[in-house]
This record gives C-alpha cells, structure tokens and sequence, in this order.
C-alpha cells in the first residue's frame, strides 16, 4: 500500500529513490532548528554530515520504513519506524518523525505520526514508543498530545556531553 493518508493538500507515503535529495534538505534544517543549543554544535554537524544522498537512498533501497509527507506536492518531512530496538512491552518504534521548519506547528506530524501507526499495525507489532531527548519540549508535548505515556528513561552521549532522553509509549 504506498498511499497512507490523504486529504485535498495532504498526502503520507512511502519514500522513494526521487525523494532523497529532498530528504537530506529536511532532515538537515529540522535537525539544524530542533537541536542546536541542545546538542553540542560538533557532533550536531557530524551527525547532519553523515545524512548525505547516499546515505538516504540506501536506506531506501532497504527497505527500511520510510514514510514522507507531502503538502501541496512539496515533501515536507519523513518518518522513520520498524521494530522497538529496546526490549520491553512495545514492539513497534517511532525512530525519527520530522517536518522542514516552515511546516511544523500546521498538523502534517500528526499525519505522519499516524501513518507510522497504520503501518506498525499492519506489521502486527503490539505497542509502540518514541524516544525524545528531554529538553526537546517540542517533541515531548507532541507526543504527549497524541496520548504518549514517559515510560522510561535514559541518556545518551553526543561527544563528552551527556543528554537526559525520554520514552513515551502507547499500548
């Protein structure tokens, strides 16, 4: 099923080799706008750094779960998902859910958000959690609008700096 949602201005899909190009503009701005001041400058360009063209179209071609949203035909953010990579009571997982800056705060998440649903249940997995660092209030309040509970918690190391991160979950 490549079409997940869709209204007159909206449409969630799975990504395909064409979008890549597009996919390393969004994912640098939103990961640029998201976490500078949070995550040290240096390992914030690395990470951006790493996400190059050849990097998306291999995850493409992997078929990793990779869904993207359209407004107007202009790709506006992706999500990634597959199976929890944490043991526990969720077994499906929320890697990564991002909008272009200029299309955050307009609802386009929860489309996504909810395509990642669809297809998790599809896949049959029982539960599903999103990891945010902490001071990422943006994501957290996100998630907690759409009925996330902080089941856990833990950290995570970029260069010396150790962040606070937070799961949310759904059962």
């Amino acid at each position: 099923m490549a079409l997940l949602s869709s209204r007159s201005d909206v449409v969630v899909r799975n990504a395909k080799l064409s979008d890549a190009a597009n996919l390393v503009g969004i994912f640098q701005s939103s990961w640029r706008n998201t976490y500078a001041g949070l995550i040290p400058h240096d390992s914030l360009e690395s990470i951006v750094r790493r996400r190059d063209i050849g990097w998306w179209r291999a995850q493409i071609r992997s078929g990793e779960m990779i869904l993207v949203t359209e407004a107007g035909g202009t790709l506006a953010g992706y999500a990634t998902a597959g199976f929890a990579r944490s043991k526990g009571h969720h077994q499906g997982e929320i890697y990564e859910l991002y909008l272009a800056p200029i299309y955050q705060g307009l609802g386009l998440g929860e489309h996504l958000f909810e395509g990642c649903r669809y297809r998790l249940d599809e896949r049959r997995l029982n539960g599903l959690i999103v990891w945010s660092l902490t001071e990422n209030l943006n994501a957290v309040d996100f998630y907690e609008r759409r009925g996330g509970r902080r089941v856990a918690r833990a950290t995570e190391r970029f260069g010396r700096t150790k962040l606070d991160k937070l799961a949310l979950g759904w059962s």
